[in-house]
């Protein structure tokens, strides 16, 4: 899954995809490199983020999806509005990508239930602004784990097949980077939850710690892309449904390599 963030303030690319001409070439490049879906949003979701209008919203990401999904893509709408969501439904997207699972617009199950498309439930404890006070556990592998679960009987008790829910853990999202590396450590129990799960590490800031002494920066975001590829190589050899990244080349040659050494005789 390839991001294509429209957003003027996202962690990563912030502004760079922002004008609708330029996220849309983003969308084919990312196609053109490999992506088997494209993830386009159009509010950013990093820590202390504000959220946009939801006009504003519809004007970002509804050109983007119409001019994608015209060209052959498989678009997923990363928004946590219903009614961002029925009108990029209805201008071709194919999957709703909730990063509140639904819990942040009591509308949204309904929708997805009626519309018969997969719905991508993230762990969520809260908006961006103050997630980061949230980030409280006494297991958090057991806490995601138990918080999901729930959540995917409340989806199919809405309406969702349940074959069409995935389960995204939602690193970086009220978690500290422990936290982010006992998740990634515990994923095989996550895929007991007999969902498919999405993993979505990519240039997170707990990649961007590693190797960096106590008190420095973290690594820029476009450093992290071979950490993000290593991570995401972990999850698919697990059994992971999907990977969304930023950087499509550098996860598609971790995955090559995956499967070239299990193919090895």
């Amino acid at each position: 899954m390839g991001v294509v963030n429209v957003t003027p303030d996202s962690f990563s690319d912030g502004g760079q995809w922002f004008e609708p001409s330029a996220a849309i070439e983003h969308g084919r490049d990312l196609m053109a490199q490999g992506a088997d879906i494209l993830d386009v949003g159009g509010e950013s979701t990093r820590p202390g983020a504000e959220r946009p209008s939801v006009g504003e919203e519809k004007r970002r990401v509804l050109p983007v999806v119409a001019a994608l999904v015209a060209e052959g893509a498989l678009v997923s709408v990363d928004t946590m509005r219903a009614e961002v969501a029925a009108e990029a439904l209805a201008v071709g997207a194919g999957i709703v990508n909730d990063v509140s699972g639904g819990m942040a617009d009591p509308a949204m199950a309904e929708l997805v239930a009626a519309a018969g498309v997969p719905f991508i439930a993230m762990h969520w404890r809260g908006h961006s602004v103050d997630m980061q006070s949230r980030a409280v556990y006494d297991d958090v592998v057991a806490d995601v784990v138990a918080e999901l679960s729930q959540r995917a009987t409340e989806l199919v008790a809405a309406g969702i097949a349940a074959d069409r829910i995935v389960l995204d853990p939602g690193f970086g999202f009220a978690k500290r980077t422990g936290h982010n590396w006992s998740l990634l450590r515990g994923l095989d129990r996550l895929l007991e939850l007999g969902h498919p799960i999405l993993v979505g590490t990519s240039r997170k800031t707990f990649l961007g710690r590693l190797g960096v002494p106590a008190g420095e920066e973290p690594r820029h975001p476009l450093d992290r892309d071979p950490a993000t590829a290593a991570t995401s190589m972990h999850a698919a050899r697990l059994g992971a449904w999907g990977v969304r990244v930023h950087h499509i080349p550098s996860t598609l040659d971790a995955m090559r390599v995956a499967r070239a050494i299990e193919e090895a005789q």
